[in-house]
């Protein structure tokens, strides 16, 4: 079973983002996600005032068993990306929801996070996917 905090918003291709007290959001990969990537050998994640919209990939990881790209949840510019997922990618298998964060955001439009899933609404599309 996968862990999914009820704090956090998710989108259907298993990024989860959070709000930071700065007006910026966090964003990562959920830990169902890296449960399928399995061990993570390689990450990249995007430098900071990179411009992106929603649904841009903007950041890559890889693992033995294959590489896939991280999509941004919101518009919006990047304040600073994870580095030290660099030298240790293994942070997201480890701690997805904490150290394993991959890039913080500006969001160009605040307000469209509550669009996003919240945690009982991503639970049901994984639910709906395993069944």
């Amino acid at each position: 079973m996968s862990d999914i905090p009820a704090d956090l918003r998710y989108t259907a291709s298993h990024e989860w983002v959070r709000s930071l007290a700065d007006g910026s959001v966090e964003i990562g990969i959920t830990d169902h996600a890296q449960q399928a990537l399995g061990d993570l050998v390689f990450v990249e994640v995007p430098e900071a005032g990179r411009e992106l919209q929603a649904g841009d990939a903007c950041a890559v990881v890889e693992s033995v068993k294959a590489a896939s790209d991280v999509y941004s949840p919101l518009a919006g510019t990047v304040v600073d990306g994870n580095a030290e997922l660099g030298s240790a990618p293994e942070l997201i298998n480890q701690d997805p929801y904490g150290k394993g964060w991959m890039l913080r955001l500006k969001p160009a439009n605040p307000a469209v996070l509550g669009t996003l899933l919240d945690a009982a609404a991503y639970q049901a599309s994984l639910a709906a996917t395993d069944a």
